[in-house]
């Protein structure tokens, strides 16, 4: 009788955990809970006040020269998703982003598929690329875009953590895989309205489309700000 009661205690007792696991992320002793009302989570700005034209890099340094030449031509300004090992690689060119006035987030640190990692592997991955783009623009980063738009609750939990917003997406222009200029420029802007976080990459078909798609937002009355300024900061 004792044993059989001690069974069903021992039973009880691994159930509650693993719901408790199921719910909530852990790191460093502490549960973090990711639900609807308070998560991390951004596919756009409700009240944003501009469109936010987002760059993920991890190559093609001359091309992000390009872009960022035609942004200041428009008076526009970006939110640059920059990889860590690409940073390491390329100081000057993150800190001349920062400096023409744009914003710098992180895009992790090696290009890794997010939605297969733990908190604490997600930690691994997001914090040396944080820690490396503070340190090269003595700035604070407070913005992650998971590669590929790979994530799980692993990765809300690991930047609720961090005090990171994760960034998707309200519209991909593809132009990583797709070479055309006019389905690129299409892509961004066929009914593009305020609030609207747009995928891009510094390759390039989007530097040539790029000027289309900042006269299409200046003729249209919107224009071009960062992630955090649409999010009103």
């Amino acid at each position: 009788m004792k044993g059989k009661l001690i069974s069903v205690i021992t039973n009880l007792v691994l159930v509650a955990v693993v719901a408790a696991v199921s719910l909530v992320g852990f790191f460093g002793g502490s549960a973090i809970t990711v639900s609807k009302e308070n998560s991390n989570l951004y596919y756009s700005a409700e009240n944003g006040e501009g469109v936010s034209l987002m760059f993920n890099v991890y190559e093609h340094t001359d091309n992000v020269l390009k872009i960022l030449d035609v942004l200041d031509e428009y008076g526009a300004k970006s939110t640059f998703f920059i990889g860590g090992s690409w940073a390491d690689d390329n100081v000057d060119c993150v800190r001349e982003i920062f400096k023409r006035g744009h914003e710098i987030a992180s895009h992790g640190y090696f290009h890794k598929d997010h939605s297969r990692m733990t908190v604490e592997e997600n930690l691994e991955e997001i914090r040396p690329s944080v820690k490396l783009l503070n340190m090269i623009c003595n700035t604070n980063i407070t913005l992650f875009a998971p590669p590929s738009g790979a994530f799980c609750e692993a990765t809300l939990n690991a930047c609720i953590s961090m005090d990171l917003r994760v960034i998707m997406w309200s519209r991909d222009t593809i132009d990583w895989r797709d070479k055309d200029a006019n389905l690129i420029c299409s892509r961004a802007t066929k009914n593009l309205k305020s609030g609207e976080f747009v995928l891009m990459h510094p390759t390039d078909c989007t530097v040539t489309a790029l000027p289309q798609i900042l006269t299409y937002i200046r003729d249209n009355g919107l224009s071009a700000v960062t992630v955090s300024q649409n999010l009103g900061e």
